[in-house]
């Protein structure tokens, strides 16, 4: 997928805004973890606003990346890439903190959906980002639902899933979970690939209307968070996971 600025142009706003949902997620985490890993308030996450802020980074993290891919030289390689983070992830909670594992988090589905995108790219060529932003957020709709085995608008349901749909929970990573399936942090590729690819239509919209003189605004405590925000990913949690159980009394 071609880059679409000049190289030595950067578009900082894509790093604040990355930046800003990593940092929100610290704080989201972190929360968690003293409300509820450590069992403070284990209804903690179960609370309206609560929901609403973790989708919000969800959802703003997503489309980020999905805007980033069109600035990926080697896309099928940082896909890998995210993807083997994602699996030592999965590795590391299975291992250490069994309550808490995950499977198919995040990273996983940001890596897969950046090779699915980058080999969909002739075909997203063909198609004027207008139209695939609708298409996009309008399967991301329908589809919202899958992973709860119904069929509707968002949070609203239309029609009920068969239950033989998910069966087999090594089907979980598509978005039909098995009865017998958990994970702490799951995103599975329905529906969350099309919030990705509407964050790759919705670049090149702006780059179309020719508004993307905006991205040139910088923060640069954010714009650090956003440039590093892999690694941050990486490591916040076992920190913050040591933190809280230090201050629970767990060690």
């Amino acid at each position: 997928m071609k880059p679409v600025i000049p190289t030595e142009n950067r578009y900082h706003l894509i790093d604040v805004l990355r930046g800003a949902a990593i940092v929100s997620m610290i704080v989201y985490h972190f929360c968690y973890d003293y409300f509820v890993v450590c069992g403070v308030d284990p209804e903690f996450d179960r609370q309206t606003p609560i929901i609403l802020w973790e989708q919000s980074i969800c959802f703003l993290f997503i489309i980020v990346s999905g805007i980033s891919l069109n600035f990926s030289r080697h896309p099928y390689r940082r896909g890998i890439i995210i993807n083997l983070c994602g699996f030592a992830i999965t590795a590391a909670t299975v291992v250490f903190i069994p309550s808490q594992q995950i499977w198919f988090g995040v990273l996983n589905l940001i890596g897969c959906a950046m090779l699915i995108a980058a080999a969909l790219r002739k075909l997203f060529d063909r198609i004027h980002p207008a139209a695939g932003m609708l298409l996009s957020m309008t399967a991301f709709a329908l589809t919202y639902g899958v992973p709860m085995r119904y069929l509707g608008f968002f949070s609203i349901p239309f029609a009920t899933l068969p239950n033989a749909m998910f069966s087999c929970k090594y089907l979980a990573f598509l978005g039909l979970p098995s009865d017998d399936f958990f994970s702490a942090d799951f995103f599975p590729l329905i529906p969350w690939l099309f919030l990705f690819f509407f964050g790759v239509f919705l670049w090149r919209y702006i780059a179309l209307r020719g508004r993307d003189g905006v991205f040139r605004f910088d923060v640069p405590a954010l714009s650090f968070f956003g440039r590093h925000s892999l690694i941050i990913y990486l490591i916040h949690q076992p920190i913050l996971y040591v933190f809280c159980a230090l201050i629970c009394g767990r060690f």
